[in-house]
């Protein structure tokens, strides 16, 4: 079965692409059909890593975002990944209700996952809870508490969102963080993660023998985690 995720958290620089960037990786080396939809119009990030499986979406366009959903039309069993850039909540929503979304995807018995990224920050728990208040219970939710972006969840431990979150099956992960440096050099040369690992020194993209296996450690406990998840 495929499944329909949006990876978002709405607000700027808390791990959305990067987040998606591992969902593709994860795909790719699971053998695992999909194709990406990235809305970022400035950076296209996911683009930049996966252009081969990626299509650029105008979030204010329909018809750009009726594009997801026929992409299922020829393979149902596919899974599509849709990277959400910052403040791109109010168009999608709007396209999601006039559009009947679940609806549509009760009929294919494909199921809608919201990934909510989050920092340890206050407005992360907000933006959670306005997820949770416009949709409810009719997607599945994962959220991700991002090391990369902060150390300290205890607002979040300790709010009424992470209550609603049980009540509302969701899943709850953690994502590792990655040695800033390396992931700097992995941005500066728009490297896969899988590239990331494999190539050697030689090519002047190469990371070093050490950052190779850093790479590869976070990338196994970032799949670790995603162990937990429904995909």
């Amino acid at each position: 079965m495929g499944s329909l995720n949006f990876i978002g958290g709405e607000k700027g620089g808390v791990g959305k692409s990067v987040m998606s960037r591992i969902l593709a990786q994860y795909f790719i080396d699971q053998g695992r059909p999909f194709i990406c939809f990235d809305t970022d119009r400035s950076h296209q990030s996911l683009r930049r890593f996966y252009a081969e499986y990626t299509c650029p979406t105008v979030v204010d366009r329909y018809e750009s975002l009726d594009a997801i959903v026929e992409s299922f039309a020829d393979d149902a069993t596919k899974s599509v990944l849709v990277d959400l850039a910052a403040q791109t909540f109010s168009p999608v929503t709007r396209w999601i209700e006039d559009s009947d979304l679940f609806a549509v995807f009760g009929e294919l018995n494909i199921p809608i996952n919201f990934w909510h990224i989050m920092d340890g920050g206050r407005e992360s728990v907000d933006l959670l809870a306005h997820l949770f208040d416009t949709y409810g219970n009719k997607p599945n939710y994962i959220v991700v508490m991002n090391s990369g972006r902060g150390s300290d969840f205890s607002i979040y431990e300790n709010s009424r969102e992470k209550q609603r979150a049980a009540e509302l099956g969701a899943i709850t992960m953690s994502l590792p963080k990655l040695h800033e440096s390396t992931m700097r050099k992995i941005d500066l040369h728009n490297t896969s993660f899988w590239a990331a690992i494999n190539n050697k020194r030689g090519d002047s993209e190469a990371l070093g023998l050490m950052e190779r296996q850093r790479v590869k450690v976070w990338l196994q406990k970032a799949y670790e985690s995603l162990s937990s998840v429904n995909l």
